[in-house]
């Protein structure tokens, strides 16, 4: 069974949409102890990372998510608010994949980064099985995750990012894997394949 935290700072019916789609019925969960009782778990986000933040913390998730053994992915904010810090807002972040958020350096291309992109795989992982190059997802953000370590694959925006990055059982996808028809679709069923 699949958790949708919701903590007020996401669409989540298009998540869950997209699951349904998948033959899954996820539960969108209001309490931070309900989530032990789930086999996996998204956090997704949309908004302002410390307004989400503070609301993640005063919500009691950060225990909770910090607990959690399961595959866990966070979509677009939701992968942010899993990294160690953000520059949206000079706040800490849930620690749970290294490095840092940071404002996209786009130069003269527009800001946000909103379209259809390419990413480009660095390392094979169960989340990027599948993925060709030719492929393209859907993005709509400002701030991004720098390349390191956790990094599976990368989009190109202005400047290198990270567009899906792994740590232990914590994932994140940059992009909106719900929004991105039949690769986003094959990459939320990588997510539900997962083993951890």
């Amino acid at each position: 069974m699949i958790a949708i935290i919701n903590t007020g700072c996401a669409n989540i019916n298009s998540v869950r949409f997209a699951f349904e789609r998948l033959g899954q019925t996820p539960e969108v969960i209001t309490s931070p102890e309900q989530l032990k009782n789930f086999e996996r778990a998204i956090l997704p986000g949309v908004g302002h990372a410390s307004v989400a933040m503070k609301r993640l913390i005063e919500g009691g998730w950060q225990e909770a998510i910090n607990d959690y053994q399961r595959p866990l992915m966070g979509i677009c904010l939701g992968m942010q608010l899993l990294c160690e810090s953000t520059e949206e807002g000079n706040v800490q972040c849930l620690g749970k994949i290294p490095g840092q958020v940071k404002a996209l350096d786009v130069g003269s291309l527009t800001s946000p980064h909103m379209g259809w992109n390419h990413l480009m795989v660095h390392r094979g992982h169960a989340l990027t099985k599948g993925l060709d190059i030719n492929d393209q997802v859907y993005f709509v953000h400002s701030f991004a995750h720098t390349v390191n370590d956790a990094t599976l694959v990368s989009g190109e925006y202005g400047q290198t990012f990270s567009a899906i990055v792994a740590n232990d059982n914590y994932a994140g996808m940059q992009f909106h894997p719900e929004r991105s028809a039949k690769v986003g679709t094959r990459l939320l069923q990588n997510f539900l394949d997962w083993q951890v």
